[in-house]
């Protein structure tokens, strides 16, 4: 793990009308780290790792990214980053449902201007690594939950990130489903050296990480090592 963080939220607030969604919230990753963000629903933690993402901009407070602010950035740079730089998992996965499994994995490949061919060759290896080659001719209504999940890990890692968000990934699946994509995602996500910066408030999914902040009333209350 590098010296410095790769990633910092500091001092962030967020007001969503009359709506306090974070107050002097600060957090931070390292490269090749997985920080697992805690908390009740409604507590701030996915409004704080999409402050990270730089989806949404804070009111007050800056989150800098390999020392470049995030905040300071246009819209146009922000979204360079998170096709580039940047990936992301959500808790329904949000895959294209007129492509196939392998097209959607490709799908940020060949955003970024990759042929077909090299794109697909390199989405059918990311499904082999994640245990799903057998629904990449499919498209998404014929997987099972836990296979579409894991597809959209394999296309958030495609483009070999520095950062992967995860926001619940395993929240709409059952336990066993939901411990095989987060063993095969947080395995990935080492090989590759990615920081993860994941939303959960299960412990048994937490537990995957290296490092836990509990997150309360849009205040990071408390860090801790897991292991």
């Amino acid at each position: 793990m590098a010296d410095e963080p790769l990633l910092i939220a500091e001092n962030l607030r967020l007001a969503f009308g009359p709506t306090l969604a974070l107050e002097q919230a600060t957090a931070e990753v390292h490269a090749g780290e997985v920080l697992a963000l805690m908390g009740p629903s409604g507590s701030g933690k996915s409004t704080l790792l999409h402050c990270m993402a730089g989806i949404l901009l804070p009111d007050a407070g800056r989150v800098t990214y390999a020392g470049r602010d995030l905040t300071a950035m246009h819209d146009d740079e922000r979204s360079a980053l998170r096709r580039t730089e940047f990936g992301f998992v959500f808790q329904f996965g949000q895959l294209v449902p007129e492509l196939t499994c392998l097209e959607n994995v490709a799908l940020p490949l060949r955003l970024g201007g990759a042929g077909r061919r090299a794109a697909e060759r390199s989405a059918a290896a990311w499904l082999e690594r994640l245990e799903v080659s057998d629904v990449a001719g499919k498209r998404p209504g014929q997987a099972s939950g836990g296979q579409g999940q894991r597809v959209a890990v394999a296309r958030a890692l495609v483009t070999r990130p520095k950062v992967i968000f995860a926001d619940e990934p395993t929240g709409a699946l059952d336990t066993v489903n939901g411990d095989r994509v987060m063993r095969l995602f947080v395995a990935a996500a080492r090989d590759t050296g990615a920081a993860v910066v994941l939303v959960t408030h299960e412990p048994r999914v937490a537990a995957y990480s290296d490092r836990e902040a509990v997150v309360r009333d849009g205040r990071v209350r408390e860090q801790e090592y897991v292991r």
